[in-house]
């Protein structure tokens, strides 16, 4: 039977067990052998990270042709309006080529954990919260096509990955299912 991790991974932790420069990795909060993480989460991103010491449910979870749907929560600068969701959804030209289409919505603002550094908010600049579904997942994908809009995003939290999802893990912390 495989094992299946799903970390809620904090603010500013590598998506690798490893690191020469000492930054913060997974291994310093899972201590399990033999799981190793299904796709990534930059540095600089929050949220689900699935880890496993299955071959083929790793590239059955990370791999784009499998069509998970992975779901973002994205506080951006400004208010979206109809126009850039639409260009979202439609699929944005970056300089690696056309994204596949989206689902974007704009949310309230969800209850999230304190992030630790907090954002950075500029007073005279409101913000406003997408929820964001892609499948495939490109460099830095997300931040690329809210910027490409005209919304820098502040803040990046993955919520969900197909029907895995964050629910009742706290940040730093795991939960294992059986697969």
């Amino acid at each position: 039977m495989s094992r299946l991790l799903l970390f809620n991974k904090p603010y500013g932790v590598l998506s690798q067990f490893t690191d020469a420069d000492g930054r913060e990795t997974l291994a310093d909060y899972i201590d399990v052998p033999g799981v190793y993480p299904a796709g990534r989460l930059d540095r600089d991103s929050e949220g689900l990270l699935l880890l496993t010491d299955d071959g083929h449910l790793q590239q059955k979870i990370a791999d784009p042709r499998f069509k998970q749907w992975k779901t973002y929560w994205v506080q951006v600068e400004k208010q979206p309006d109809a126009a850039a969701l639409q260009q979202l959804r439609a699929g944005v030209t970056l300089k690696d080529g056309l994204t596949r289409p989206a689902e974007a919505k704009l949310i309230e603002a969800p209850a999230l954990w304190t992030r630790q550094p907090p954002v950075r908010f500029r007073k005279n600049i409101p913000t406003a919260w997408i929820e964001l579904k892609i499948r495939e997942g490109r460099n830095r994908q997300i931040r690329r096509m809210t910027a490409a809009v005209g919304y820098p995003t502040l803040r990046l939290v993955r919520v969900a990955i197909g029907t895995w999802t964050l629910e009742g893990i706290n940040p730093g912390k795991w939960q294992e299912i059986k697969v």
